[in-house]
Parts: structure tokens; sequence; C-alpha cells
């Protein structure tokens, strides 16, 4: 009888756990809770035959591998999970599309863990073979490096505590401790509105002060914030008055045109076949946002 109520508790244990991780339809508490829920990722058929004339490829095949600059702390965008050092999430699917057509299985790439402000000198030092991470396509950039995409995009928010009703748009941050990351465009976009800045080189780190009431709200593109209300709900969300257009792109070397080529022909070929699609669902969309539209390709 001992055994039989031991048994039984446990399994109710087991099922209130299961009941707790569920957050609201669209919305998980955690990336395990995502990672359930979320649709299949596609697969990508590595080319055997792909034929580059960049010098920037042809250093890679002569190593074995690809170098592919990447964060490592936005949810359902470019994750590391620490303890096995699986990449997940969007940025990290248009990676594996582009390394596939480049000719590059996964286990063929190696990823580069970068913060914003360290991704023109990764690229122009050659330090990396092109970088994939919520990055925005500006002209200030593009004296350094060069781009590919767009294939998002995004536009700056801001993530606020559930119960925060003072900020509802860049027009009511005056005064406020507003957190981004150094190096990123969100800080520039935001002075007008003379909020007081605070930085930190990963966004991770503005979460956590947010969660600990040390600044009034993050800011960055509204990608990056709803991974974050969806690994934090209900303590979080997403003000969700997006007042920038941020265009997401490939950067890469800026003499570099046969690669960049190449890797627009990668995303257009992805996007046309439906695994675009596929990967922003079973990764962007675990946060309930249906899929956008995807955004013209700009070739230059």
């Amino acid at each position: 009888m001992r055994t039989s109520r031991t048994l039984a508790v446990a399994l109710c244990a087991v099922a209130l756990t299961a009941t707790a991780a569920c957050g609201k339809d669209g919305t998980p508490a955690s990336n395990a809770a995502s990672a359930t829920n979320a649709p299949a990722l596609p697969t990508y058929t590595v080319k055997t035959d792909a034929k580059v004339d960049s010098p920037v490829i042809a250093e890679a095949r002569k190593r074995g591998q690809l170098i592919i600059g990447a964060k490592a702390d936005q949810p359902n965008l470019g994750w590391e999970d620490v303890a096995s050092g699986d990449r997940s999430g969007f940025d990290i699917e248009i990676a594996k599309m582009v390394a596939a057509d480049l000719g590059f299985t996964p286990q063929q790439i190696k990823w580069q863990t970068l913060v914003s402000s360290q991704r023109e000198p990764a690229i122009a030092k050659g330090q990396i073979d092109f970088y994939v991470g919520t990055y925005s396509i500006n002209d200030e950039r593009k004296k350094t490096v060069s781009f590919a995409g767009p294939y998002y995009i995004a536009g700056q928010d801001f993530l606020v505590k559930s119960d925060n009703t003072s900020i509802t748009g860049p027009d009511s941050i005056s005064g406020k401790n507003i957190c981004t990351a150094t190096g990123s465009t969100s800080i520039k976009n935001i002075q007008p509105y003379n909020p007081k800045v605070t930085q930190f080189d990963t966004y991770s780190a503005c979460v956590e002060k947010l969660m600990s009431g040390e600044v009034d709200a993050v800011t960055t593109d509204d990608a990056i914030l709803k991974g974050y209300a969806s690994k934090y709900a209900p303590k979080l969300k997403v003000v969700g008055k997006p007042f920038t257009k941020e265009n997401y792109g490939v950067g890469l070397n800026k003499d570099d045109k046969a690669l960049r080529d190449a890797i627009s022909d990668a995303l257009k070929a992805h996007e046309d076949n439906g695994d675009w699609k596929k990967a922003y669902d079973a990764t962007l969309g675990a946060s309930g946002s249906a899929a956008p539209a995807i955004p013209t390709l700009d070739r230059y």
C-alpha cells in the first residue's frame, strides 16, 4: 500500500509539473516547451557540386570547415544550449540553409559566438566566413562589410514587465532607464527620446537587469524581444509598438561579390521551396506570431 501511494503521488507530481510548464496558447513558458510543441524543422540537401569563386569559400573548403558568426543568447533566434553545445533558432536555420547550398554539412559548421560590437571587426579581419545574427543592414555598416538579404524584417520595440503600464512606446521613455546591447543600432534610435541608456554586451544581461528591476525596459528588435517574452512568460511582455524597420542580412566580406551572390541565391531558393516558412514556424513561430511576408532580396 505504501508503494502504491508513493507511485500515485509521484504520478500526480509529474502531471502537475507538466501543467505548470504550459503557458497560454502560442506562448510557451520555456525553450523546452517550445521544442515540444513547435513544428518540425526542415532538412536541407547539401549541394555536392557547389561552385563559388570566392577566396573565403576556397579557404573554408581547404580547412574542411565553414566558420559562421552567430548569437548564442537569443531564444528562438540564435541560442546555444550550454550543456550540449547545440545551436537553435531562426538565424541558425538560415545559416544552415546557406551552408548547405555552399556545399557544407551541419557537422562542417563551426559556430563563433560574437556580441554586436564584434561583428564588423570579425568579418573585416577574416575571423569568420560570414555572420547570421539579427544583423541590421544599414549604410554605415556597408562602409565596412557587405550584406546578402534581407531575409527578415523586424522593428525596434520595448520589453517590459507584464504589469508595466507606463511605457507604451518611444514617446514614453524620457528619463526611464532603458537597456540595450553595446554596438547595436538600438542606442541611436532611442537617444532622441531622452532616456537613461544602460548598455551590456548581450541582451540576456539586459533581461536579467529588467527581471531584477534595475532597468525599466529592454529595447531592440521585436523578434529578439518576442523570444525573451516567450522564455519568461508570463513575467515579461513586448509593448507591441515597433517604431523602426530593421532589415536582417547575412554579413560578409565587403569585396566578395561572388559569395554575396551565392548567399542571395541560397536565400531565394529556400524561400521559394518553403524551407524559410517551415524554419520560421519551428522557431520564431513559437512566440505565437504568424510568419510575416518574405522580404524582397536587395542584390547589388
